[in-house]
């Protein structure tokens, strides 16, 4: 194998990272101009239950194993703990912190999959294994960053200035430690939902193995899962699901791509 070939993982994941960050950017943006996180979280997954189902729909065709009464019920509940909690949760936090912060929480995913995992025997853990150790110690550290960036609050740094910029609150110049403590917990039980979503999507796959039927399902139960929980919460208010060709609606569009690759674990 040769320099490039080694290379291709790393250069893969930069530029997923990259569309991470866009994503949040993007989502906060749509937030600040008022859309509703549960508004958002129903058109991203209305939007990749469009484009994914077709592909699912021919490329899985012979591959699509029997829909079960047990494969369903799992897929009720992959759609619930990742498309509706998890995302309801993240963007919520988001609201309350900025997207720089939210994206700087969620590296407390690996570290709380790691643990689901160590509980449920899907993960092997030899205290006395250097492998073991590293992971252990990869644990702690990305645990005490996420708590770094919720306890610390440091000089806002601003490279444009914008009217109306998103960072400045009532002239606070940033956001205070009630927001960032409150932002940091529900993106936390918002990560501990993913982890769940990723182990039972891993149990999932040995008995449904087509990656894009399942992503698809995932997102259309996702939508109507994430539609309910909308009318309710909202109040039924029509006024919420009005989208124009603005922020919002590249918002929604936008996460397609980051919704695929969420559902499919490629994080």
């Amino acid at each position: 194998m040769n320099s490039f070939d080694r290379a291709k993982p790393f250069v893969a994941v930069i530029f997923l990272q990259a569309g991470f960050a866009g994503m949040d950017i993007l989502s906060k943006a749509a937030l600040n101009q008022g859309m509703s996180n549960y508004v958002l979280v129903v058109y991203r997954h209305a939007v990749a239950t469009v484009v994914i189902a077709p592909f699912a729909a021919i490329l899985d065709k012979k591959l699509r194993p029997k829909m079960t009464l047990s494969i369903f019920i799992k897929l009720v509940a992959l759609s619930l703990l990742e498309p509706v909690i998890d995302q309801n949760l993240y963007f919520l936090g988001m609201k309350y912190t900025t997207a720089t912060f939210a994206a700087a929480i969620v590296n407390v995913l690996p570290a709380i999959t790691f643990i689901i995992a160590w509980i449920v025997r899907l993960e092997k853990v030899k205290i006395g294994s250097l492998h073991s150790q590293a992971k252990l110690a990869g644990t702690i550290a990305t645990v005490a960053g996420a708590m770094l960036m919720t306890l610390m609050k440091g000089p806002l740094i601003e490279f444009f200035r914008i009217k109306g910029n998103a960072y400045h609150e009532n002239g606070t110049g940033g956001i205070d430690l009630h927001s960032s403590i409150k932002g940091a917990l529900m993106i936390t039980v918002g990560c501990f939902s993913w982890a769940c979503f990723m182990i039972l999507q891993a149990i999932t796959l040995k008995s449904y193995p087509v990656e894009l039927s399942l992503t698809a399902w995932i997102c259309l139960l996702g939508t109507i899962e994430g539609a309910v929980v909308a009318l309710v919460a909202e109040n039924g208010k029509p006024s919420v699901w009005a989208i124009n060709w603005d922020m919002k609606l590249l918002a929604a569009v936008y996460s397609v791509r980051k919704s695929n690759q969420l559902l499919r674990g490629e994080n």
